[in-house]
């Protein structure tokens, strides 16, 4: 028996079986990540709130969640939530585990965005008469969310990857549809190698998409800049 079968990498790769992992790791991938970043979102608005409970409580979420493996967290949703009378698919589990888990390092990525805008931005929109939860809403976070850009694309390819582990509660994403395909003809560098070209086409499509989101909001902040450097220009004019 030969080592590597050509002809075999070709038949996976082309396969209905990894297309549809590779789908399950994709959408596995994007839920957890929106996921994690409402919860991210809501823990880093809550690590600027003045009541020292509520920063205090944020502060235990990220320390319990950052400082214990996911691959724990995913098996005590699988496992332990049933016996609260909390019954929930495989997909939904994973989820659950992968974004409360990107949550806490999410939160770091929105809190630094969020301070990243400049304190008179935050002065001029109270003296224009906005509440706190308005200068949030309508002036801190929509200029936040620009910076945090790259570092969430990171975080999104780092998801694609951390799906794998997945495959333990029985998620048939690509990593298992390897697995099961190997196990009925022991041929592990076929199948593997076609799961590892899947994850790198995945990855490779989502930094061209970054890198295009990065490229137009460069040229808008650009042009931005370029009116208010001749706006003073323009009113000397006229």
């Amino acid at each position: 028996m030969k080592l590597f079968q050509p002809h075999l990498l070709v038949q996976y790769l082309t396969s209905a079986d990894f297309f549809h992992g590779a789908v399950m790791t994709f959408w596995l991938s994007i839920a957890s990540l929106a996921a994690g970043m409402a919860v991210g979102l809501l823990l880093a608005v809550g690590q600027e709130a003045p009541l020292r409970p509520v920063r205090a409580l944020v502060w235990f979420y990220i320390w319990l969640f950052r400082g214990t493996p996911v691959l724990l967290q995913l098996v005590f949703a699988f496992n332990v939530l049933p016996a609260f009378g909390i019954l929930l698919p495989g997909f939904a589990c994973a989820v659950l585990a992968l974004g409360l888990n990107e949550g806490a390092y999410m939160a770091e990525i929105m809190r630094s965005g969020i301070r990243a805008v400049g304190p008179g931005q935050r002065l001029a929109a109270r003296a224009l008469g906005l509440e706190e939860s308005q200068v949030m809403r309508w002036v801190v976070l929509p200029q936040a969310f620009r910076i945090v850009i790259p570092p969430i694309g990171n975080q999104f390819i780092g998801m694609l990857k951390l799906s794998a582990l997945v495959s333990v509660i029985g998620v048939k994403e690509l990593l298992l549809t390897a697995d099961e395909t190997a196990s009925s003809n022991f041929r592990y560098i076929e199948t593997l190698t076609a799961a590892g070209i899947w994850y790198l086409v995945l990855t490779t499509i989502f930094m061209v998409i970054q890198s295009a989101i990065e490229r137009r909001l460069r040229r808008r902040t650009s042009a931005r800049s370029a009116v208010i450097a001749i706006e003073p220009a323009i009113q000397t004019i006229r």
